[in-house]
């Protein structure tokens, strides 16, 4: 196994040569430290599970995975296929063309069988079917899977959004964040408060295009429900705070690994429902001792 590289100082006590393009910070001695170069599922991982970060991240060469889970196939297709229908003509974003483009863009990893398949085949068209009798064809969204990114004096953050919408404003256009969902479970308002990524999301894309971006938004498929949130800078401010605090916690446990401590201990399991789901559950001493799901259970639950 070979040890991550510290994003700190080195063991002999002199600071890093950065490398070129490498964002850095001062570090408390004057020093310059690395900032800690993160997506929102890179800082999901820590806050979910320090040991599923170290698997994902740390350990080199990574621990394999489990087989593809069906429910993300489901959900990359659909993702995917709203994508294409964006890069169509405004006169060419009809029902109609939805059936090539899931076509086109369909994942057939995970399924049970081809029953099991066909079935969530149809349930995806009829979801996009009816999300995109609700949409505006001659609309243009600001983008569609766009990243955007934004530095801080301790994260280098970027993220891939679904879609960033212009709306008109008290004092102009604002913009408006929006994020697919295609699970079983509904989402609403706590949902959308809560979400570290969309408020990072917010926050990155208010800088990235000097304009107003407050509200998120959770558009849920499956049910055609819509639940939104209304941030304010100071809220945006503590989730980005959260993320600051996860990112140090996430370097002090690489520092430690690179300096020789256990990994083990660096980073520990944090047991619970989520361990059966987990892509590194056989390799995980703890996980390994939860019953696994099987790839296809969450589309049995989303029947």
């Amino acid at each position: 196994m070979r040890r991550a590289s510290s994003p700190g100082r080195s063991t002999s006590g002199r600071a890093p040569r950065a490398r070129a393009g490498q964002p850095e910070q001062l570090g408390f001695d004057g020093m310059p430290e690395r900032l800690f170069v993160c997506t929102p599922s890179k800082l999901g991982a820590y806050a979910d599970c320090p040991r599923r970060y170290r698997y994902s991240y740390v350990d080199r060469p990574a621990p394999p995975k489990g087989p593809p889970w069906a429910h993300n196939s489901l959900g990359a297709s659909v993702h995917t296929a709203l994508k294409n229908w964006y890069a169509l003509p405004a006169d060419r974003r009809r029902p109609e063309a939805l059936v090539a483009l899931l076509k086109g863009t369909w994942v057939r990893d995970g399924y049970r069988d081809d029953e099991q398949e066909r079935e969530a085949y149809r349930r995806a068209l009829g979801w996009l079917e009816s999300y995109v009798a609700t949409l505006d064809p001659e609309a243009e969204p600001v983008g569609v899977e766009r990243v955007v990114a934004v530095k801080t004096a301790v994260l280098a953050f970027n993220g891939r959004t679904d879609r960033i919408d212009s709306r008109p404003g008290p004092d102009g256009p604002e913009l408006v964040i929006v994020d697919y969902k295609t699970g079983r479970a509904g989402t609403d308002a706590d949902d959308a408060r809560g979400s570290q990524a969309l408020a990072l999301y917010a926050y990155a894309a208010e800088r990235v295009f000097r304009r107003p971006c407050h509200r998120v938004e959770l558009h849920h498929l499956p049910t055609g429900t819509i639940a939104a949130h209304e941030h304010t800078a100071e809220s945006l401010t503590r989730q980005l705070t959260r993320a600051e605090e996860t990112a140090r916690d996430t370097m002090v446990a690489e520092r430690a690994v690179a300096d020789g401590a256990d990994p083990d201990e660096a980073f520990p399991t944090t047991p619970g429902p989520r361990c059966g789901w987990c892509d590194y559950r056989r390799t995980c001493p703890t996980g390994s001792q939860t019953p696994g799901k099987e790839p296809w259970a969450a589309m049995e639950r989303t029947a």
